[in-house]
């Protein structure tokens, strides 16, 4: 159910994460009348100079010098913003990531929820590319807490570890909005 909320934030506040339509459902847990009418806070209204889907902006940082530790660049492949998605666009490095423990480096999507959070959306960057509609399929994840974690919302940047993995989120259209996943036990 916190996942069909989360769906409804990615098709209300960021348009999903790669340029999806308005509303979203997953396949595996469809929204309730709760979730789809769970309140989400618009972004700020400052305008963010326009990006092309896809293009790079200043990245955080690898969270430290640990083989796992990634950033958004490490998940990245080539995407024209009209072209479909292709689970034979991702990289072998990328499809080599999956089931791997990685820690990456991102801010955590606004939703209504503050404290006590299960599920969220773990974006590239903050305002330049994923809460609007030019973000890219593949600056987002979709990140799941493990063994009853939870965490706190923040506008900083938070570092997440975790078991990443390939898992495509589709909306009731059929397009993608997000194709990757999180088991995290771990938001610093």
């Amino acid at each position: 159910m916190l996942l069909a909320a989360i769906a409804v934030g990615l098709s209300v506040v960021a348009g999903g994460c790669g340029l999806q339509p308005e509303s979203a459902t997953s396949e595996s847990a469809p929204p309730t009348a709760a979730a789809a009418s769970s309140p989400v806070p618009s972004p700020p209204t400052t305008p963010s100079p326009p990006l092309r889907p896809g293009a790079k902006t200043v990245a955080l940082g690898r969270v430290g010098d640990r083989p796992y530790d990634k950033t958004f660049d490490d998940i990245r492949f080539e995407m024209k913003p009209e072209e479909r998605y292709q689970r034979a666009m991702l990289t072998p490095a990328i499809e080599a990531l999956a089931g791997q423990r990685i820690r990456i480096r991102g801010f955590i999507l606004p939703t209504a929820q503050q404290r006590g959070i299960k599920q969220f959306v773990l974006v590239r960057d903050n305002q330049q590319c994923c809460f609007g509609p030019g973000a890219a399929l593949f600056d987002c994840i979709l990140v799941k807490m493990t063994d009853g974690k939870t965490v706190e919302y923040t506008l900083r940047p938070v570092a997440v570890s975790g078991t990443f993995d390939i898992r495509e989120f589709k909306g009731p259209d059929d397009r993608y909005l997000a194709i990757y996943h999180m088991d995290s036990d771990g938001v610093e």
